[in-house]
């Protein structure tokens, strides 16, 4: 048992000074004596630990620089300690299941996924996986059932960067269509052009241009299957109760389109219509962290700032660096988006919510002890203090003040 004393407490609908109890990894007190070990939280905030929907940051500690590997199990186990010391309790790893060879084919995935399954045992936080399936990656369909039988659900997200690559030369990422749709717009793969768009995407391949251009073309062939291969995969999901995710949709029917399939998350849209789409449909969205932090997309999308305040957002996701999600805190706060228990309701509750976890999220009796103290000074940057997972202690920092 372990008691929070005089902390500034964020609980549902409140901040209040006050203490909390938790004991067997369950909060079992709001206010009451301190009983057991005591943690002096005086100064503190004590706040539900986040839940990251959506981070590819580990992708760095595998492969720091382009085409340099380094072993897998080294990568997560720092990428572990990374999540605990950035106050994340609940790390879902967007794990790229693609036809490309490298780092996003679907044998690398397969290995990380094994590995952070024989590593569990010293880690020090809940590593989750998103299946982040490119529709077009049918080599994929095997390690997705399997991936389903492992011991923690995992969520799946369709994305399609397949057609995204293949829109025609005068169409934006955010101005086309459906990429089912007979009347998506194509690109020629014979021009100049192609080898710009696809660049770096040979180069994280370890493939030339011409090379990954004729491969490109070889996969766009599928594409009358692939609502097929969505089908299935929306199956299977649907039989393993995993929640579903579509990616940068950007428009109302490609929301529609997956919705019907169960898919009731929108993560990341890239338009107002997908995003207006998705709330009137009851779905859940989800902006990225990074987005939040530095006032805008860096594709030119939408503001994440702006979706927030205007109520078009439920959750946020740290994409592609961990500490977006508290320095999206600071940014939101400064701006007035919304207020203090709504903003951490994006990287908490939120979450919780759009992943069906309902024994996290926020301070509540009988709920998981996923928490984190926070040194938030006014008009300063927020800095975990220390992060307990199922009330455990999984990171303890000391300042040197």
């Amino acid at each position: 048992m372990l008691t929070f004393v005089g902390a500034q407490v964020y609980l549902p609908g409140e901040i209040a000074d006050t203490n909390v109890t938790f004991s067997d990894g369950q909060i079992v007190e709001i206010g009451g004596s301190a009983q057991g070990a005591v943690v002096d939280a005086r100064g503190l905030i004590l706040a539900p630990a986040l839940i990251d929907l959506h981070g590819d940051a580990f992708e760095r500690q595998l492969m720091p620089r382009p085409g340099v590997y380094f072993p897998t199990e080294t990568a997560l186990l720092d990428t572990d300690r990374q999540l605990a010391a950035n106050g994340i309790a609940t790390a879902y790893h967007a794990i790229t299941l693609g036809w490309e060879p490298g780092l996003r084919d679907v044998a690398r995935g397969r290995e990380i996924m094994q590995a952070l399954r024989d590593l569990a045992p010293r880690l020090t936080v809940e590593h989750r996986v998103q299946l982040r399936w490119e529709t077009f990656a049918f080599e994929a369909l095997d390690v997705i059932d399997w991936a389903f039988r492992g011991p923690l659900l995992p969520s799946v997200a369709f994305n399609d960067h397949t057609s995204m690559t293949m829109r025609a030369y005068n169409v934006s990422v955010q101005d086309r269509g459906f990429e089912l749709s007979p009347d998506f717009s194509i690109a020629a793969l014979d021009d100049a052009r192609m080898i710009q768009r696809t660049a770096s995407s040979a180069q994280r391949a370890g493939l030339g241009n011409a090379e990954y251009i004729a491969l490109l073309g070889c996969v766009w062939n599928r594409r009358d299957d692939v609502p097929d291969a969505i089908a299935q995969v929306a199956a299977m999901a649907r039989a393993a109760g995993a929640p579903m995710l579509s990616h940068d949709d950007t428009r109302a029917e490609t929301r529609s389109y997956f919705r019907k399939l169960g898919a009731n998350v929108a993560e990341f849209p890239m338009t107002l219509e997908a995003a207006q789409a998705a709330r009137a449909g009851g779905d859940r969205i989800i902006f990225g962290a990074p987005n939040a932090v530095r006032g805008g997309s860096h594709i030119g999308s939408l503001g994440a700032g702006d979706m927030v305040e205007a109520g078009l957002c439920d959750a946020l996701a740290s994409d592609y660096f961990y500490p977006a999600l508290l320095a999206a805190m600071a940014r939101l706060d400064a701006e007035r988006r919304a207020d203090r228990l709504a903003l951490w309701a994006l990287i908490s509750g939120g979450p919780a919510q759009a992943m069906n976890l309902p024994d996290r999220g926020d301070i509540t009796i009988g709920k998981r002890a996923d928490l984190v103290l926070v040194d938030w000074p006014d008009g300063a940057a927020p800095a975990i203090h220390g992060t307990w997972v199922a009330g455990r202690c999984a990171y303890r920092g000391m300042p040197a003040g």
